[in-house]
């Protein structure tokens, strides 16, 4: 059933209104299968464990106490199946723990189809299910088996039952009329004929049919005792029973009254004797707080004086602690700055041992001498055209001078 439910819900199958209380159902019957393996003894008093309630892993309440308790539940199920499995302890790995469980359910036969996961928080239906699967397991290696159910045989009852149902209907008039009638026939059945013993009696008398010896009675006495219980059921007296009469509840009060009366007189005698013993205890425990306190005192000063020395090393120790940081940043930003100097300093080894910006300057040397003669020869040229024009303007300023003398000449 719980293997069941468990794989609808995985599979993501419609879920009935029900679904969800499905692990309280299964939670229920596991609680009632670990009663019949008697873990009371087993488990919890011999593990030391409280009594687990009928939802107890079906709701999340304290997630590392469930996990401490699912774990040693199984553990202690798988032994009742008869295999070796160590009790775990509180701070054991969780997964190895969940791991060497789910192994067991596997070799026993269990569907494991769910991560272990599921498991860590130690509820839920997850972990029902394997509680389910193990103390099935575990009824069946100890030989347990299921009997047919015996029910109960229901006596009837001599009094009519009262209905407390105020409304009445026109069918149970009838029925009650229909009653009463039998019982008036029943009466008047069970009567004596007084009237026709009457007459027999008056009728003897005239015929003076009177004994003349004493009458001695012939009839069995076993037989006489036989007759008396077959008819005695039939003249009883049934009073009907009405629980609104104030008589029946004056009659339940003073029983109540007299059974409390007789409980606390029984039970305040143990009570004295409990509050005697108690008050004993008490003060046997004072003396005792007294007596240690006495004995102790030298060590409760000793161990007073060590925590002052405890407090101030700590103190101290705290003021180095201070020192100690401060220094250490100290410490960083020289080293920082140190590493810094390094750098510059391997730096300017490297410069100075590398000849590469001597090329660079002889390189640069050269180019700057091909240039300079390349730049004197142009202002060579330049020179020697500014000659030039200038020799041709001096010939043309000459000739232009000498044109007008000419002229006047002729």
């Amino acid at each position: 059933m719980a293997e069941e439910g468990r794989r609808g819900a995985e599979e993501g199958t419609e879920k009935g209104p029900g679904q969800a209380y499905q692990v309280f159902v299964v939670m229920d019957d596991l609680v009632d299968k670990l009663k019949l393996l008697q873990y009371e003894d087993g488990f919890i008093r011999g593990w030391g464990f409280k009594p687990i309630t009928r939802h107890y892993f079906a709701i999340p309440t304290n997630p590392g106490e469930q996990f401490y308790a699912f774990t040693s539940l199984c553990a202690w199920l798988i032994t009742k199946c008869g295999k070796h499995f160590d009790q775990p302890q509180e701070y054991d790995d969780p997964n190895a723990t969940i791991s060497n469980i789910l192994d067991e359910v596997r070799r026993l036969g269990g569907a494991v189809d769910f991560p272990p996961s599921k498991l860590k928080q130690g509820c839920g239906e997850h972990a029902v299910y394997i509680l389910d699967k193990l103390a099935d397991e575990a009824m069946t290696s100890t030989g347990f088996t299921w009997d047919k159910p015996v029910y109960p045989e229901e006596e009837m009852e001599e009094e009519t039952m009262v209905d407390d149902d105020a409304e009445l209907t026109l069918n149970k008039v009838e029925d009650e009329m229909m009653m009463d009638d039998d019982d008036e026939i029943e009466e008047e059945e069970t009567f004596l004929d007084l009237e026709g013993l009457k007459k027999q009696s008056m009728k003897n008398e005239s015929e003076g049919s009177k004994p003349v010896e004493i009458m001695e009675s012939t009839t069995d006495a076993a037989e006489w005792k036989l007759e008396v219980e077959r008819v005695l059921p039939s003249l009883k007296v049934h009073i009907k029973a009405d629980n609104k009469d104030w008589r029946a509840h004056f009659e339940q009060m003073l029983q109540h009254r007299d059974g409390i009366e007789h409980s606390l007189t029984e039970t305040r005698g143990h009570l004295d004797k409990l509050h005697q013993e108690i008050t004993r205890t008490l003060e046997k425990i004072g003396s005792r707080e007294k007596y240690i306190n006495n004995q102790l005192e030298s060590f409760l000063q000793e161990f007073r004086a060590m925590q002052d020395q405890l407090a101030q090393a700590k103190e101290k120790y705290r003021e180095g602690s201070g020192g100690v940081t401060e220094r250490t940043r100290e410490l960083a930003l020289i080293t920082e700055e140190l590493e810094q100097v390094k750098s510059e300093m391997e730096e300017r080894g490297t410069s100075m041992t590398d000849g590469t910006p001597l090329v660079k300057i002889k390189q640069a040397l050269t180019r700057l001498k091909t240039e300079m003669t390349q730049m004197d020869i142009r202002s060579g040229v330049v020179e020697h055209t500014l000659n030039q024009a200038k020799l041709k303007d001096k010939s043309n300023m000459q000739r232009d001078m000498n044109k007008p003398l000419a002229d006047e000449q002729y």
